[in-house]
């Protein structure tokens, strides 16, 4: 009778991926098939908890990066041209900010700004012009009240087209909400700490399904360089309000 033995499945997998890729076929993690994905909670402290922990972890760490933040600074600055309020006090709204890069140096590169930062971690009452407070929820002093949202967080909202709603509403009638989008935002890269992932080529689709004829998307790619990498394609995604009901 043969002798029973365990298998490793990391090497079982290794030697399995060896076959199918002689064969054409290649082993990929579930989430690299599917254009969208959203982790599930059991509860809302269960994910205000998650991004607290993570927020402290990667405190340090800057995800924005100041090639980028330029482009958004043009974007901001021609559409207020557009509408001839360049000369005017620019107010904008920076979300998910960790510890402030993306509003403090877009106030220095954007003449005549005040732009302040949110986070849900308290560590947000550390870093100068950002607030603590959960970009899901509304503060009614906010709404109609920037020319401009910008974010690059949106994955790690566990609910995102409730998150946008609420963006949306912030807003003046002619204003733009910007989200920095790429590949590292992406299903495969969404978990406890990133709940949300879409892929950047169908971000559009996602955009039209949740708020249809009331918003008009345009978007600019971008070569983004920080510290996690030299060459990564960024999308930017313009989204202004067509519709002037509340969202």
């Amino acid at each position: 009778m043969p002798e029973n033995k365990l298998i490793n499945f990391d090497k079982f997998l290794e030697e399995t991926s060896k076959i199918l890729k002689d064969l054409g076929f290649e082993v990929v993690p579930k989430k690299r098939l599917v254009d969208f994905y959203l982790h599930k909670y059991n509860s809302y402290e269960e994910y205000k908890e998650s991004q607290i922990r993570l927020n402290k972890k990667k405190l340090d760490l800057i995800w924005a990066d100041e090639n980028t933040l330029k482009k958004v600074s043009n974007i901001i600055e021609t559409s207020l041209e557009q509408k001839n309020k360049a000369s005017n006090k620019i107010l904008g709204i920076c979300h998910g900010t960790r510890n402030g890069f993306e509003q403090n140096f877009l106030n220095k590169i954007i003449p005549n700004s005040n732009i302040i930062g949110t986070d849900i971690s308290k560590t947000a009452l550390n870093f100068e012009n950002s607030i603590q407070w959960d970009f899901h929820d509304q503060k009614e002093e906010w709404v109609g009240k920037f020319d401009f949202v910008y974010s690059n967080s949106l994955d790690q909202s566990w609910k995102p087209k409730l998150a946008l709603s609420t963006w949306f509403n912030q807003i003046k009638n002619d204003g733009i909400v910007i989200i920095e989008h790429s590949i590292y935002h992406s299903p495969e890269h969404a978990g406890e700490g990133d709940p949300f992932g879409v892929r950047p080529e169908v971000m559009p689709y996602i955009l039209t399904e949740w708020f249809g004829h009331k918003i008009s998307i345009s978007h600019y790619l971008q070569k983004k360089s920080n510290v996690f990498s030299s060459d990564i394609n960024v999308w930017l995604f313009v989204l202004k309000k067509i519709s002037h009901t509340k969202f």
